[in-house]
C-alpha cells in the first residue's frame, strides 16, 4: 500500500529529473537560504514527518534536536501574537483575509529546520513537499510553473517549462491526505514553527495505522 515514504520517493525523483533537465540554470546549493525564511502554509502530512523527523533527530544526535525544538519554540513565541488562525494549535484559517495576512507574516523568519551556523538544513530527510518542489521547474496538477527567483536567470519562459516535471501526477498526496485525516481528525495547514514546537506527533487511533502515516 502506498505511504508517505512512496511519496517522497516520487516527489525526490521528480525533483532529481527537474535538476537534470535545468542543468546550470538551478543555482540552489548547501548554504543558499532563500526560501528558508518567511514561514509557509504546510499540511498535516508535512507535520506529522517533520516530527518523526526531529524524534529520529533527538534519539540520534540530542543537541542538535533541542536546538531545533527550541528554535521552533522561540519562533511560535514570536509569531503568535499576529499568527492568521488558531494560535493554540497552529492551524491557519481558510479565508482570504488570512491569506492576505498570512503573505506579510514574518517575512525574515527564519524556518527552525535551518541551522543558522551551516545554512544547512537539520531536518533535510523530512521536510515538507514544499521545500522539496520549490527552486526547479516542478508541476503539480499541472498548473503554472513556480520557480525560485534565483534560478533560470536569462531562460526564456519556454526553455524554463522544457524543463519542468510533474511532481505528484497520480496526486498520492492527495489520497495520503485525506487518509491522515481520516485516522486522526488532524485537519487545516499550519506552519513548521508550530509543528515541531508541539511535544509528539500525533497518534492514530487504536488498529491498523492509516497509509499515509505510517511515515519513513
Amino acid at each position: 500500500m502506498p505511504a508517505d515514504a512512496d511519496l517522497v520517493q516520487i516527489v525526490d525523483a521528480a525533483l532529481a529529473e527537474a535538476a537534470r533537465k535545468s542543468g546550470a540554470w538551478l543555482v540552489c546549493r548547501l548554504g543558499c537560504t532563500e526560501c528558508c525564511l518567511g514561514p509557509f502554509p504546510i499540511t498535516q502530512l508535512d507535520a506529522l514527518r517533520l516530527r518523526r523527523g526531529l524524534a529520529d533527530l533527538e534519539a540520534s544526535d540530542p543537541a542538535r534536536g533541542a536546538r531545533v525544538r527550541d528554535r521552533a519554540r522561540e519562533s511560535v513565541a514570536r509569531l503568535r501574537p499576529e499568527f492568521p488562525g488558531d494560535p493554540a494549535t497552529g492551524v491557519l484559517d481558510e479565508n482570504e483575509t488570512a491569506d492576505e495576512r498570512f503573505a506579510t507574516l514574518a517575512e525574515d523568519e527564519p524556518c527552525p529546520a535551518l541551522d543558522p551556523e551551516t545554512g544547512a538544513c537539520d531536518l533535510y530527510a523530512a521536510r515538507p513537499i514544499t521545500c522539496r518542489s520549490f527552486g526547479p521547474a516542478l508541476r503539480h496538477d499541472s498548473q503554472d510553473l513556480g520557480v525560485c527567483e534565483l534560478c533560470y536567470r536569462g531562460a526564456t519562459d519556454e526553455e524554463i517549462a522544457a524543463c519542468a516535471v510533474e511532481m505528484d501526477p497520480n496526486r498520492l498526496e492527495d489520497a495520503l491526505i485525506e487518509e491522515l485525516e481520516a485516522a486522526t481528525g488532524a485537519r487545516g495547514q499550519t506552519i513548521v514553527a508550530f509543528a515541531l514546537a508541539t511535544a509528539t506527533a500525533p497518534r492514530p487511533p487504536a488498529g491498523p495505522p492509516p497509509r499515509g502515516a505510517s511515515g519513513r
